[in-house]
């Protein structure tokens, strides 16, 4: 694997070797990559200083302890496996661990580790020098072994350190910075700082709050359902209309009605007329006298035969109870619609008295106590802000009408709540129990990712 070059000289000329180290101190600033770098490392260098090999090691990592072979002279592709990379690895690893300084190091047979010894003659000319590439900083980013059949001179130790202050500089310019600076400037001091600070700030207490939508809600309002069986005709009062006790709101349609009540009329007056020629017949004629008591139990059923329709016919106008606000969808979802006893039509609201209904979804759900602070954003109203405070909170979820599964939390209202109006919409913020800033921030991607890692 080793190389052969032409014999080195012994030295240069002072001016051309001067000449020398500027062009190659300017070829080393023209380079843009770092394997352009590499290539003028152990190539190039030949120009200055003459050798018979040279070999780039450096870091995998800033961290790492251990040189890799980055690249050889003549070479194209350099293969760590083969025998001599190996072994110049392991030797550099070991002058490295037995060396006091990070000066340029003349090596020789009587340098190398016993266990490197055998080898020394096969993969070396005779003389090595190890030339750390020593950064300004202070930081070593690799270095340059070179070996030839003669001993390094001291002027040519002294130009090799010139020259590889100049790659160190060059090497770090083009690569991936690994120095104490980021690429904005921030030193290493200032950015520990800067770290601490964030996760001081993380660990600052603050209230864990929730987003969710919000609608204006009449409080405690009197549900108005259908009282009979049937169909409904008219609905008579416009939806959000104010209505006074007594008014109509909707009516059956009353055929069915009217003709049962009139059937259990002539029923009733069949059997009083039945019930009379009985009884006085009962006079005269003692075998009537034992159907009278017969007839009369069939008057008391006709009888309550027509009360029972007249009082289905008295509610085919349903009235208000109470005086409100009517509340509900639409005429059209209602009339001619048939209904049946019990079944929720409309409400009546009173327009003083409103709450909030927050609609708190699943995956946003937080630990919500009696009295907690609510901010509530109205969309008629979006640049204020209303305060209220939770009531109440549903311990079971619903699902709503665009099919989210959402717990109902009900807020009270702060001053100024005869403003609003029923179905006003927005968005509530509430606020739960104190929680570092870190646990607001990812509470939510913590909670995604827990069940794919099992925590």
């Amino acid at each position: 694997m080793v190389s052969v070059e032409a014999t080195p000289r012994s030295s240069l000329p002072k001016n051309t070797s001067l000449a020398t180290l500027l062009q190659l101190e300017g070829m080393v600033r023209a380079a843009r990559t770092q394997q352009e770098l590499q290539f003028l490392f152990v190539n190039e260098t030949r120009r200055l200083i003459p050798y018979r090999q040279a070999v780039l090691l450096s870091p995998p990592t800033p961290a790492s302890p251990h040189y890799e072979v980055r690249a050889a002279s003549s070479v194209p592709l350099v293969d760590r496996t083969a025998p001599l990379m190996q072994w110049i690895e392991r030797l550099i690893r070991d002058l490295r661990k037995t060396s006091t300084s990070d000066d340029i190091r003349r090596v020789i047979e009587t340098d190398c580790p016993t266990d490197l010894k055998s080898d020394w003659r096969e993969f070396t000319a005779g003389h090595g020098l190890w030339c750390p590439l020593k950064h300004p900083d202070e930081q070593i980013l690799g270095g340059l072994w070179l070996t030839r059949d003669q001993p390094w001179l001291d002027h040519e130790v002294t130009v090799l350190q010139r020259l590889s202050e100049a790659y160190a500089y060059a090497w770090r310019a083009v690569g991936p910075s690994t120095s104490h600076r980021w690429r904005w400037g921030l030193s290493r001091t200032t950015t520990w700082l800067l770290a601490a600070t964030v996760l001081g700030a993380l660990a600052i207490p603050v209230p864990m709050s929730i987003l969710a939508p919000a609608k204006i809600v009449a409080k405690d309002p009197m549900i108005v359902s259908a009282p009979i069986d049937g169909v409904i005709a008219e609905i008579v009062v416009l939806p959000n209309n104010a209505v006074s006790k007594g008014d109509v709101l909707f009516r059956y349609e009353d055929t069915t009605f009217r003709s049962e009540y009139q059937v259990a009329e002539r029923n009733l007056d069949v059997a009083m007329a039945q019930y009379r020629r009985a009884a006085q017949g009962s006079f005269v004629e003692v075998d009537q006298k034992a159907d009278v008591p017969l007839l009369k139990a069939e008057v008391e059923l006709r009888e309550t035969e027509r009360n029972y329709a007249y009082e289905r016919l008295t509610k085919v106008e349903v009235k208000a109870d109470q005086a409100g606000l009517v509340l509900y969808t639409d005429k059209s979802d209602w009339i001619g619609k048939p209904v049946v006893v019990g079944q929720r039509i409309m409400e009546l609201a009173n327009p003083q008295q409103l709450e909030v209904r927050i609609d708190l979804p699943v995956e946003d759900a937080i630990v919500l106590r009696e009295g907690a602070p609510v901010t509530l954003f109205l969309n008629a109203n979006p640049f204020s802000s209303v305060p209220a405070t939770v009531s109440h909170a549903s311990y079971h979820a619903e699902v709503l009408p665009n099919n989210t599964l959402a717990y109902r939390v009900t807020a009270q209202l702060g001053q100024g709540a005869s403003e609003f109006r029923i179905g006003w919409q927005g968005s509530a913020k509430i606020y739960g129990d104190q929680v570092t800033l870190f646990t607001y921030l990812f509470r939510r991607p913590i909670s995604a990712i827990r069940p794919w890692i099992g925590l």
